[in-house]
């Protein structure tokens, strides 16, 4: 093996990416308050470009899916432009970037969202637990709307513009958020589907929603610029997780590869070995895993073949350089949680680069 296989090239869809190492999604509720992109989130984005692949933040494809506060959208002409200088920057440092479109479903609060912005979900089941809100902090989840067929495919016709707005924004390629508890996990969880139409009741319908809203994404833009994210054990936003739930992931796994180039997993070790293996050994495409890594877990895992790329996540806060500290074995700085999701750029854009330490 060479110096390590998590700095060797690779292959996604069309694009050859410079190393094995992702940076992951994570909200930093940068956007303004009408959910546009900031100058900021350029200098962000482009002071880590040096991973292989960039994932950006959750993305709101429409007013309806855009249920936290300040996080950015893809629906309008004025958030089209203000990504388009994100992608440049990124692309001027010759790093390559994919925007995560996620539709937050019932987890979502109105003071949060555009005006005439509707909370929705495939059933009408209200998610236990809270969600910040700027103006009145903390405030419990509503009941969501149970969608009507119309308005699913309302909402999958949202995910395909809002895919091809990304493309135009300049974007290499664009992730579906499939996990977390947010819409699309809504319909793949019998906990939060009760529907007995085409989109509930059996494991291909559970499915549908999703399948459905790749195959129309792929299409428009090309399968090899798409992907995406799932966790099938995850439990956040009130998704209890239940066993039988692996047959429906099995299936998504079998059917998948027809219409992404990749599927990132959220993993929790030994718990979810077994499905991710299934992953690996059915979905003949790039299988990018995420979970806690650090440098050494994922050299290891991507010499055992378990997984093409390794996204990291909190490392990439503190660390803009975090390919180049891995290369040379330095120090990783630690993030300051305080100031995840503030407005500002303290604990955004301040973070130094080895050598400017």
């Amino acid at each position: 093996m060479p110096e390590s296989q998590l700095f060797s090239t690779a292959q996604l869809g069309a694009i050859e990416l410079s190393n094995r190492i992702v940076m992951s999604p994570m909200t930093r509720s940068r956007a303004t308050v009408d959910h546009v992109p900031t100058e900021a989130m350029a200098v962000y984005y482009a002071q880590r470009a040096s991973a292989g692949l960039i994932i950006t933040e959750g993305t709101g494809p429409s007013i309806n899916g855009t249920g936290y506060a300040r996080i950015p959208g893809i629906w309008n002409e004025e958030q089209i432009l203000a990504w388009r200088t994100v992608t440049e920057a990124v692309h001027d440092r010759d790093g390559k970037i994919f925007l995560q479109l996620m539709h937050t479903g019932r987890a979502s609060h109105a003071l949060n969202m555009p005006e005439g912005g509707l909370i929705v979900a495939p059933s009408a089941i209200q998610a236990k637990g809270s969600i910040q809100t700027d103006q009145e902090g903390l405030q419990a989840f509503a009941v969501p709307n149970e969608m009507t067929e119309g308005e699913i495919q309302d909402a999958i016709k949202e995910f395909v513009q809002a895919a091809t707005n990304a493309i135009t924004a300049g974007f290499d390629g664009v992730e579906l958020h499939g996990a977390n508890g947010y819409l699309i996990e809504e319909f793949i969880r019998p906990s939060s589907n009760k529907r007995t139409d085409a989109y509930g009741g059996s494991t291909e319908n559970y499915a549908r929603f999703l399948l459905e809203v790749a195959k129309e994404i792929a299409e428009v833009i090309g399968k090899d610029r798409l992907g995406v994210k799932l966790s099938p054990y995850g439990e956040g936003n009130d998704m209890p997780y239940d066993q039988s739930y692996d047959e429906i992931y099995k299936y998504l796994a079998d059917q998948l590869t027809e219409h992404v180039t990749y599927v990132h997993l959220i993993s929790k070790g030994e718990e979810t070995q077994a499905l991710e293996s299934y992953f690996r050994q059915h979905f003949n495409g790039t299988l990018i895993l995420n979970g806690g890594y650090t440098k050494e877990k994922a050299e290891e895992d991507i010499a055992k073949n378990n997984a093409d790329l390794i996204s990291f996540g909190q490392l990439f806060i503190a660390n803009p350089d975090l390919p180049e500290r891995f290369l040379q074995n330095a120090p990783l700085a630690e993030a300051d949680p305080t100031t995840f999701y503030t407005p500002g750029e303290k604990g955004y854009t301040d973070y130094p680069k080895m050598d400017e330490e």
